[in-house]
């Protein structure tokens, strides 16, 4: 790391990870106990309706009024498209394939803030490569201004445990070998590996589901895929020191051109490239008022019948003051009131699906007979 030639360039931390490994519960953490520091946040998470954003947007249960929003940037007033709470939202397509479109321009909106943000946290897609979104960080337009102060790769721990990778890898490696097209895709451990591979730190989340022996097969697991000085900490229900993964000055940009990926492979031996997620698809559900206990019934039901790997939202219940969230990987699914409706807002469940061939109607007509 250079840490002079980095002087009063804004640093950047990305965070990459599959879908439902944590990323969004430890960003949220990190706003929470930002201390005051000016936090700009980038997401990009795979699905037509931004839940991760509103989530980041929400105030914690125990932190004061206004509290939240002075750790983002912002002073309440939108100007020139920049948003008041620093959240800024990607959503045509993964960073990893729209760098130049999207998020270029966005950085040149921080830019014209700068003296407004301390740092900047970046939430990738769930299966988006880290590597073009560092490379980024090269041009010179970005180079001169930003740097990337270190890439997390989060792993959902009890999944690399049972070998699973992914909620049910072997199910979707079944689907793609089913589909000629998808010959040159990476499967998900190439994914993984290629996540792993540019990180500068690895976070091994819901630590607390894991026993001593499973941590430290995965560990092993892991530093035979990252780099050797590449640091690991496990962590459950995404507390962490904010600290602890910000401020470590690697310049991830500086090396990022020697770190070899499977997809620079698939591109080095010219063969026809898709992207792992390009065959996902994503279904919003916009509802009333819901029978919280129904509603999750349904869901386990659903995720039974349907290739569905993540489900997330929001619930409005009746006669409740607060909003409940509802999040899913595979068949886990948990529910918590992250915080108050505002007296202008209206009481809608929220729900997006993440998965493969979901068809809408049918999701509607069955959620629908949770409505009150």
């Amino acid at each position: 790391m250079n840490t002079v030639q980095n002087l009063g360039k804004i640093p950047a931390t990305i965070v990459t990870g599959f879908l439902g490994s944590g990323k969004t519960t430890l960003l949220s953490n990190i706003i929470k106990q930002a201390n005051g520091k000016r936090i700009a946040v980038i997401v990009n998470e795979f699905g037509e309706l931004d839940i991760d954003a509103d989530l980041l947007r929400s105030c914690p249960l125990d932190c004061e009024d206004g509290s939240a929003a002075e750790n983002k940037i912002g002073n309440g007033v939108p100007q020139n498209g920049i948003p008041e709470d620093g959240i800024y939202e990607l959503a045509n397509g993964c960073i990893c394939c729209t760098v130049e479109e999207e998020f270029l321009p966005v950085m040149k909106q921080l830019l014209a803030r700068r003296g407004d943000i301390d740092h900047i946290l970046i939430e990738t897609s769930g299966l988006a490569l880290p590597k073009p979104l560092v490379q980024a960080f090269n041009w010179p337009e970005i180079k001169q201004h930003f740097t990337v102060d270190s890439v997390i790769t989060v792993i959902d721990g009890p999944a690399i445990a049972d070998g699973r990778i992914a909620h049910d890898p072997q199910q979707v490696e079944a689907q793609r070998n089913a589909d000629e097209s998808l010959d040159h895709d990476p499967s998900l451990r190439e994914l993984l590996e290629d996540q792993l591979g540019s990180a500068d730190m690895v976070i091994i989340s819901k630590s607390d589901m894991l026993n001593e022996a499973q941590l430290i097969n995965i560990r092993q697991q892991v530093s035979e895929r990252v780099k050797p000085q590449v640091k690991m900490l496990e962590v459950a229900n995404g507390q962490i020191q904010s600290d602890l993964i910000m401020g470590l000055q690697f310049a991830s940009e500086d090396g990022i051109e020697a770190v070899h990926t499977h997809h620079d492979h698939h591109h080095d031996h010219e063969e026809d490239h898709h992207h792992a997620h390009d065959h996902f698809n994503s279904v919003s559900i916009t509802l009333g008022e819901v029978d919280s206990e129904k509603l999750v019934a349904i869901v386990d039901g659903l995720i039974a019948v349907n290739t569905i790997y993540r489900v997330k939202g929001f619930l409005a219940l009746p006669g409740k003051p607060m909003r409940q969230v509802l999040q899913g990987v595979g068949e886990r699914l948990e529910r918590y009131f992250d915080r108050a409706w505002g007296n202008d807002e209206l009481r809608q469940t929220k729900l997006v699906f993440i998965g493969k061939d979901l068809v809408e109607a049918e999701l509607r007509s069955a959620l629908e007979a949770t409505v009150i």
